[in-house]
């Protein structure tokens, strides 16, 4: 063999071999991407997902939705809606400032402390969702939530896929303005009393009975069953014991509060009226 065939033939090997290292790279790249990508929103990335597009196109609408305002420790639920662009198949992936996410639809996964889908999922009727939870950190505060969003034609490749942004979702993280309890006797009987004044505009008293030693809890609810605070939790010798709620940030509806003790239950309602 002479030089130049040598030289040919080493060209050759290193072109292939370029071509298939490049050929499994994007191959790695777009099964990854496939089944979701993280540190694609507005919290860590200018670029969004590139992988769809350069550019964020306003043909597709990405939205979160859910509470403006949560308590400390909270949880609770939002939702991320897609709609617009070719619409077969869509995925998304989801941030928080701080605070933790948890995956509440099938469809999609945690990687570190974002979410993303766990494979391409298809739109139904012109839009596709993604639930999730948020734990709001135990420190009051401004937090914000982040998504971004892609709606693909599902043809294999990237050609005529579409993406944008979701407007970043502020939420208020709030603590209770004030919980004070006093023990003022022996009771006769487990009990759950109905807070006064009800309605109540900002404060309420509540009190509730223990006729021996017990572990309780003592917690408020909105009507659909998310806990909204927890205001006694732990172990209370026997006695009567009122609290002072006063919960200005609340908005103004029914709320469910429910004591529990040893074999001892009891739910009431109260109402907060600004």
């Amino acid at each position: 063999m002479n030089l130049f065939n040598a030289l040919s033939s080493k060209k050759f090997l290193f072109r292939n071999s370029f071509f298939l290292f490049s050929f499994f790279a994007l191959s790695v790249y777009v099964y990854s991407s496939a089944s979701g990508v993280t540190g694609r929103t507005r919290k860590t990335s200018t670029e969004g997902c590139s992988c769809h597009g350069m550019s964020p196109t306003t043909g597709v609408a990405v939205t979160i939705l859910g509470p403006d305002t949560l308590f400390a420790n909270q949880t609770a639920t939002y939702r991320v809606t897609i709609s617009g662009g070719p619409g077969i198949k869509g995925g998304t992936d989801i941030a928080a400032s701080n605070g933790t996410l948890s995956a509440v639809s099938s469809s999609l996964k945690k990687v570190g402390t974002e979410l993303t889908h766990r494979s391409a999922t298809n739109f139904s009727m012109g839009a596709l969702s993604f639930e999730f939870s948020y734990t709001a950190p135990s420190t009051p505060g401004t937090q914000t939530l982040y998504a971004t969003g892609n709606s693909v034609n599902g043809n294999g490749n990237n050609s005529g896929d579409q993406w944008n942004w979701a407007p970043n979702k502020t939420l208020t993280v709030v603590s209770l303005t004030s919980i004070e309890e006093n023990n003022t006797g022996k009771p006769l009987r487990f009990e759950l009393a109905q807070n006064f004044p009800n309605p109540f505009n900002p404060a309420t008293v509540i009190r509730y009975s223990l006729l021996d030693n017990s572990n309780i809890s003592l917690k408020v609810y909105d009507v659909r069953g998310t806990e909204i605070a927890t205001l006694v939790e732990g172990f209370k010798e026997a006695g009567e014991y009122r609290i002072d709620f006063h919960a200005d940030e609340l908005s103004s509806g029914v709320y469910l509060y429910t004591f529990r003790a040893e074999n001892f239950i009891e739910t009431r309602k109260m109402f907060f009226s600004k």
